[in-house]
Parts: C-alpha cells; sequence; structure tokens
C-alpha cells in the first residue's frame, strides 16, 4: 500500500494530458497536491498507435495508484481532447466556466476498470473574426480563479508559450481570448530558416547584454508601424551581419522583437471596451513568465503575479462540478 494513505487519503486521479508529455496527480481533500508524476508518453510520442497506446501510457503512469485506490474518479484534460486525443470532447463556446466544462465533458472507459471523464476545450466563434480555441488552458484558468478568487469579477491572464493566450475574465467566466503563436515561430526561425544561421549559444554569455538585447527587441516592436514585423525580424540576421549584435545575442533580440509584438497587440485588444482589463495574471513556466513580466513592465503595465502551474487545482474544480468528489460529512449536535 502506498505510503500516502498513511495520512492521507486521496480523492481524484487528475491528468494533464497534452502533445509532448503526460502529468499524473493524486490529490487529496481540497485538492491538494498528494504526488505527481510525468512522462514522455503525450500525444504525440504513445507507447504504441491508437487507443492501444492511451491505455498503455495511462497504465503505466496510474496503474499501481489504482491498485491501491480502484474507486478513484479519474478526470483529464488538455489535447487528450482533442479530435486527435483518447476520445473527442467538442469545443464549448465563449462565454465558458468550469460548468459548463462539466456539462459537456466526455466519458472513455481506460481499458484500467475506470472511465476517464474528459474535458473539453473552449472556441471563440465571432461573427467576422477568424476563430479561436483553447484547450488545456481552460483548466488552468479554473484553477487560477480557485485559487485567485477576487480575479473572478474582472481580469486578464497571459499564458506564454509555444502557443501563447490572453484570456478575459469577467464574472468568473472566460470571454473572450486571443492566440499567439509566439514560442512556435521563434523556434521555426531559428531552427529553420536563414536567421538562425547567425545565432549562437554561449554560456558566457553576461544576464545583462542578453537582457539589453532582449530590450532592443522589445523597443522596436514598440515602436513599429503597421505591417513593419517581418521587415524587422530580418534585423536578427543584418545586426549581426554589420557586427551591431554579437551572434550569442541575436536570441535575445529575436525573443524580444516576437514578444514585443504578441504585447503590442494583445494590450491593444484588451484595452477596448468590449474587453475585460482588470489585473493581470500570467501563468506558465517560471522563467519565461518572468521574461514576460520584464517586458510588461517595460510597456507600464504591471502584472499582478505569476502562477506556475494551477492545472491540478483546475482539475479538482472540474471534478466537484462534474459531482465526482466526496461530500463532506456534516455533524450533528
Amino acid at each position: 500500500m502506498n505510503d500516502i494513505n498513511k495520512q492521507h487519503t486521496p480523492e481524484l486521479l487528475a491528468l494533464d494530458w497534452g502533445t509532448s508529455s503526460l502529468r499524473a496527480f493524486l490529490l487529496g481533500g481540497d485538492g491538494q497536491v498528494l504526488q505527481t508524476r510525468s512522462t514522455s508518453q503525450g500525444l504525440q510520442s504513445l507507447p504504441v498507435p491508437g487507443a492501444a497506446g492511451f491505455e498503455k501510457a495511462f497504465a503505466d503512469i496510474a496503474g499501481d495508484w489504482l491498485a491501491n485506490w480502484p474507486q478513484l474518479p479519474v478526470v483529464a484534460g488538455g489535447m487528450i481532447g482533442s479530435i486527435q486525443g483518447w476520445k473527442e470532447a467538442p469545443y464549448v463556446r465563449c462565454p465558458a466556466d468550469v460548468g459548463s466544462l462539466a456539462a459537456h465533458s466526455v466519458r472513455m472507459p481506460s481499458g484500467a476498470g475506470v472511465d476517464v471523464v474528459i474535458a473539453p476545450g473552449v472556441l471563440l466563434d465571432e461573427v467576422g473574426m477568424a476563430p479561436d480555441v483553447i484547450r488545456g488552458e481552460e483548466i488552468q484558468i479554473a484553477g487560477a480563479l480557485a485559487e485567485n478568487p477576487a480575479l473572478a469579477e474582472r481580469a486578464t491572464m497571459v499564458l506564454p508559450g509555444t502557443h501563447s493566450k490572453w484570456v478575459q475574465i469577467r464574472n468568473g467566466r472566460i470571454t473572450h481570448f486571443s492566440s499567439y503563436m509566439t514560442g512556435e515561430i521563434f523556434s521555426v526561425l531559428v531552427k529553420h530558416s536563414i536567421l538562425g544561421r547567425l545565432m549562437t549559444d554561449e554560456t558566457s554569455a553576461e544576464a545583462g547584454a542578453e537582457k539589453a538585447a532582449f530590450m532592443q527587441g522589445l523597443q522596436a516592436a514598440r515602436d513599429s508601424q503597421p505591417g513593419d514585423f517581418t521587415h524587422q525580424i530580418f534585423a536578427s540576421r543584418t545586426l549581426g551581419l554589420t557586427e551591431r549584435l554579437p551572434s550569442h545575442l541575436l536570441k535575445s533580440y529575436l525573443s524580444g522583437l516576437l514578444i514585443g509584438h504578441e504585447l503590442v497587440s494583445g494590450l491593444a485588444k484588451s484595452s477596448t471596451v468590449l474587453q475585460a482589463q482588470g489585473p493581470l495574471l500570467l501563468i506558465g513556466e517560471g522563467t519565461l513568465c518572468q521574461r514576460y513580466a520584464s517586458a510588461f513592465a517595460a510597456m507600464g503595465v504591471a502584472v499582478a503575479g505569476i502562477l506556475d502551474n494551477p492545472a491540478p487545482r483546475g482539475l479538482w474544480e472540474f471534478a466537484k462540478a462534474l459531482g465526482l468528489l466526496k461530500k463532506p460529512m456534516h455533524i450533528l449536535n
């Protein structure tokens, strides 16, 4: 029997299942994380193809937990509910909250004697605008709101990453969001374009020099005119050719430029009458969020806080909305 059982009784098995990784959380009362596991068995790297691959990945990461606690409810969020996932959980339309996610969840037999309840993503599809989607971030936002209830009335949440998300919250619901392919574009330009030919990695680079190059790119984006973007990114090559920036600082310049253009657009959208504004919260990996916080500060925008990983709490709130958690016992006097 797992040592966890000596002090805490698990109440939920929660999965954050993405494209490249799978994280599992054993949660106790009030969403307390009792144990965390992670593997690289995301959607793109299953042990075997198809449904059998999902079943095996699930058994590999959580089989012993289920052997010890076979009655645990299981919930999952992320790309596991996409069209390429274990079972598709179609998108819920904005505005949406954790109750909407629960109402449109789907169940999938796990092959381990329990069903996995999968959360849907969220779709924004407004007349005259290109549609946008989030899948996985809605669970993080549910967790962020549970941990920071004061933000439920009105807030903007920015989730930096491969596809950054800017999400507006009003009255506890996701009302609007915008996606930016900042991280993916950076990776493609560095690895698969001529811009990356001059870029080098030098661990001896001073942090101050890297920050200055980042801020130089950020300022270029801030001072840009409509249509300047594809012209400006070429400077990531020409600044190196003319030796105005050393090769090991060109990535920092490009990062500042791309993040800067994201912030210029995101802040403009968030300041319109239709958007939420309110306090701004960053959610994601710490180093990247700190880089964004520096960029926001340079733009004159205060960041209310940084959350590393509210997904476990979000999955707990999802399970609560589904009615899967044990009801607390009331003692009668």
